[in-house]
């Protein structure tokens, strides 16, 4: 069995952990430069100061005595997301909704100001960074374009793109599901959707144990469902990818229903997931890419 296990990741190209790091990290990027990615306020600036698309910024805390009075900017907003500066992995990140009443929803439920606050607080303590303080950046929420939600209409999707040395070598949509909790991260139940990079189009949907051809909640089949935006993507990736001092990348992006494509973050140590979600190993994927320019 492990022999044929071995057989079939050799075939691949799927590398590890350790060949990952060894390989792709150390060499590409400096850790000098690790803080421009972690940190979603220094990521934020940097696409700002290069034109790069990304969600407006409405205000970013770092002290609780600046909660009250930074939140006023953003009481009259109708949607915004709330996040940790340097958190991972989604853990964190609340988005919250204005209800027709005015009162703010958050996974369908109410919430008022004062757990606003207590979550604010929880951030900038460092509770999702495992820091002794961070800070809080309170940011303009996406809308899913629509071809979103012809798979999976609840949560905000993204595609991963990996990057080495300014060339996209793989790709993948991350969906949300009715277990992940409006998140898009496969470590939290969500699922992966393969991209052929070439043809801008689905492939398969991987849930971490096994393949299908449509999303586990909806019957709708995705194989070969062209991208909307595919190429501007690309593009965004790129140009994101020649902005950063860091050389291996995993750059986030969404596509919002009215301004299109947007950079949402970008990863210096990107998982190991996608290699399974397109049954590609990165040596092969990297071999593959260089060979074709």
């Amino acid at each position: 069995m492990w022999d044929k296990w071995f057989k079939i990741k050799n075939n691949l190209g799927v590398i590890g952990l350790n060949r990952r790091n060894l390989e792709l990290i150390y060499p590409h990027n400096q850790r000098k430069y690790y803080s421009l990615a972690d940190d979603k306020v220094k990521t934020k600036e940097l696409l700002q100061k290069h034109n790069i698309a990304c969600a407006e910024t409405f205000t970013v805390i770092t002290k609780v005595s600046e909660i009250k009075k930074k939140w006023a900017l953003c009481e009259g907003k109708e949607a915004l997301a709330i996040k940790p500066a340097n958190g991972c992995g989604g853990g964190g990140i609340k988005i919250l909704k204005k209800t027709a009443e005015g009162h703010w929803k958050s996974g369908g439920k109410i919430v008022n100001e004062t757990h606003i606050f207590q979550h604010i607080t929880s951030i900038v303590s460092g509770l999702y960074s495992m820091n002794s303080s961070d800070s809080c950046l309170i940011e303009e929420c996406i809308v899913p374009h629509p071809f979103f939600s012809e798979i999976y209409d609840e949560g905000v999707p993204d595609f991963r793109l990996i990057t080495l040395k300014e060339k996209p070598i793989m790709a993948m949509l991350r969906m949300p599901t009715s277990k992940s909790d409006g998140k898009a991260n496969l470590h939290q139940k969500g699922v992966g959707i393969g991209v052929d990079m070439k043809k801008g189009t689905l492939t398969q949907v991987y849930d971490g144990k096994k393949y299908r051809d449509h999303h586990p909640d909806n019957p709708n089949k995705i194989n070969g469902k062209p991208i909307p935006y595919w190429n501007t993507m690309v593009d965004l990736a790129i140009k994101t990818a020649e902005a950063f001092p860091l050389d291996y990348l995993g750059i986030d992006l969404v596509i919002d229903a009215a301004k299109g494509p947007q950079v949402m973050e970008v990863n210096v140590r990107p998982g190991l997931g996608i290699q399974l979600v397109n049954r590609c190993g990165l040596e092969r994927a990297i071999k593959l890419r260089y060979k074709s320019v």
